[in-house]
């Protein structure tokens, strides 16, 4: 084909709107991710997670005419949580139940669609996707069944498909699902029987594909038609039931697992610590808890650790870091004597061979729910004159933890960021008002940290709860049955957008309030601002110097999901889902929406 042919060929395809086609992603692209302004293919941008943008078009001076450009329909209306990726103009998105799509960023036109077939109904914790993973010319997705797919980068076909652990596709099984005796009284008022599922977005490191699992330590739900409760409460019962979580890396041409770490193993009960590593005095007896230690030795079999995030990466030492879940069974701590290590805790491994190097544990014996959800992020910060390599991380609890990324030493941890009352208290039968409560503090919700400004962005809640213990009287002959709930409260919940000084040890530069709890993440760009969306709609964009709102838009469904911002043709945009939450209570929806400035 002669140049001129071929030169009118592509006038042609490119007037008939042919799809943009993205090139396969290899190591190198994406060890330079942060480097690549324009497009985003790793879920926190770069492997350290920052979700920090460089580009800065849309600033504090240009974003008053920010406008929809244009809008993606998936067809689904769930629960929508996912962080689009942008390659070369082309958007991954991943839809609820683990539905995946590959979009034209130029137009939102649809190229390609992967309709998963989930293997079971049993859900463990609705239908969310947090996203896909890039490399090697392929899409990779974790589903809610548990299995992860390789798809094709250009056509979306299947490449493989496997499951991420055998024995979390064949339901929980009499130890494993097992409440304590008693557990008849409690028929038709809880519910929470769970399959094993993933919903983190992989990911993609040195050939290998890493993953884990959740559901596997997810607490009991008492039914309540109370308005104003969309949580419902989270019934914890001493017993045998759950398994342990686990991170795993899978070969990325084949499936095959490379390694596993497992999240609860034999040992443990730890050292039965009193207080946190950070000073906090717990509500324990360690003497009874050590003498009840043998009579529930293998209590780790069942000990739940869920991994609700991709973890970041420090490509120059292969380090990984990411957050473990509570503890099985959730809230009820009888039948788990001991710290739970390593529930509830950030973890450091050897992202090559998964070899454990570090771990700092947030909440020992934890009976709150407090696990480490939010993804964390690696930066440089200034200590006491010296620049240490970090990861800091959006606690639960309402404090940012930042540690010395080689050893985990805890270097500081920043002013709260949300309410704390009643923190650590024990349940009582009368009830205690605790916050943050089982929400949060920052739930999943990814912070964004400014490296430059060394200032980190956390999208947060007051949403307090009540703690109770409960007892289920003997009767006809069976045994009475201890229980704990928490129920969320239903009045004077809001959410917060709060700036933290790293450089200044973690001094709150300015926090807003907003009417509702957010949940879904922060996006800071060099432009000056922090975007962030909320349950009842609004995606709005705030001054990253003092929390100043400066736009908004009403996307008509809840954004409960990290935005990301990219460029084509050197024009900025900023994206994100709107499709709200069932769990949470906010409208839902199934869009993908894309934003700039006019032409």
């Amino acid at each position: 084909m002669t140049f001129i042919r071929r030169l009118i060929v592509a006038t042609a395809l490119c007037l008939a709107g042919a799809p943009a086609v993205a090139a396969a992603i290899d190591d190198a692209r994406l060890q330079a991710a942060d480097e690549d302004a324009a497009n985003w293919i790793l879920p926190g941008r770069d492997y350290g997670d920052r979700r920090f943008s460089p580009l800065r078009d849309i600033s504090r001076e240009t974003v008053k005419r920010l406008v929809p450009k244009w809008i993606y329909q998936t067809g689904t209306a769930a629960t929508f949580q996912t962080t689009p990726l942008v390659a070369d103009g082309v958007m991954y998105v991943t839809a609820p139940f683990s539905h995946v799509m590959a979009v034209d960023a130029r137009t939102g036109r649809e190229i390609w669609r992967y309709e998963h077939k989930a293997a079971t109904k049993k859900l463990c914790c609705g239908p969310a996707n947090r996203g896909a993973a890039l490399g090697y010319g392929q899409v990779y997705v974790a589903t809610v069944d548990a299995r992860l797919v390789a798809l094709d980068q250009s056509t979306g076909k299947v490449v493989w498909d496997v499951a991420l652990d055998p024995a979390a596709t064949e339901g929980p099984s009499e130890d494993r699902g097992a409440i304590s005796p008693g557990d008849a009284t409690l028929k038709g008022a809880v519910s929470g029987a769970t399959g094993v599922g993933a919903n983190a977005a992989p990911l993609v490191y040195d050939g290998k594909i890493i993953i884990g699992i959740t559901g596997v330590g997810y607490g009991l739900h008492l039914d309540s038609d109370r308005p104003g409760a969309p949580l419902g409460a989270v019934v914890g019962v001493a017993g045998r039931y759950g398994r342990p979580g686990f991170l795993a890396a899978y070969d990325a041409a084949t499936g095959k697992e490379v390694w596993r770490f497992d999240t609860t193993k034999e040992g443990w009960e730890g050292a039965f610590l009193e207080k946190t590593a950070y000073g906090e005095t717990l509500p324990r007896d360690a003497a009874a808890e050590r003498a009840a230690a043998p009579a529930h030795k293998d209590a780790w079999r069942f000990g739940g650790g869920s991994i609700w995030h991709a973890p970041a990466l420090d490509p120059k030492t292969g380090m990984i870091y990411f957050g473990v879940g509570n503890p099985s069974p959730q809230a009820a701590g009888e039948s788990r004597p001991g710290d739970n290590l390593y529930t509830s805790s950030l973890v450091a491994l050897d992202g090559r061979t998964g070899r454990f190097i570090w771990s700092y544990q947030q909440t020992p014996h934890d009976l709150w729910g407090y696990d480490v959800a939010s993804p964390p992020s690696l930066f440089d910060v200034d200590v006491g004159g010296r620049t240490v390599a970090a990861v800091g991380q959006a606690s639960k609890l309402g404090w940012y933890f930042v540690h010395d990324r080689a050893t985990g030493e805890l270097l500081f941890k920043s002013e709260p960021y949300s309410p704390q009352s009643n923190l650590f208290h024990a349940p009582t039968p009368d009830g205690v008002v605790v916050a943050p409560g089982v929400g949060g503090g920052v739930n999943w919700s990814p912070a964004a940290v400014d490296p430059s400004s060394q200032t980190a962005f956390v999208a947060a809640m007051h949403w307090p709860a009540n703690y109770r213990s409960q007892v289920i009287p003997a009767a006809d002959g069976k045994p009475e049955v201890r229980y704990f709930s928490i129920e969320p409260v239903s009045e004077g919940t809001y959410g917060i957008l709060a700036a933290i000084d790293l450089k200044a040890g973690g001094r709150i530069a300015w926090s807003t309030k907003l009417p509702q709890p957010l949940i879904g993440g922060a996006l800071a760009t060099a432009g000056g601002l922090v975007f962030t969306g909320e349950g009842g709609g609004d995606f709005s964009a705030f001054d990253a110097t003092n929390g100043e709102k400066l736009w908004s838009f009403n996307c008509g469904a809840g954004v409960n999901a990290p935005p990301i911002s990219f460029a084509i043709d050197g024009k900025q945009y900023v994206a994100v889902a709107a499709g709200g939450s069932q769990i949470w209570g906010f409208r839902q929806g199934g869009a993908v929406i894309v934003f700039g400035l006019p032409d």
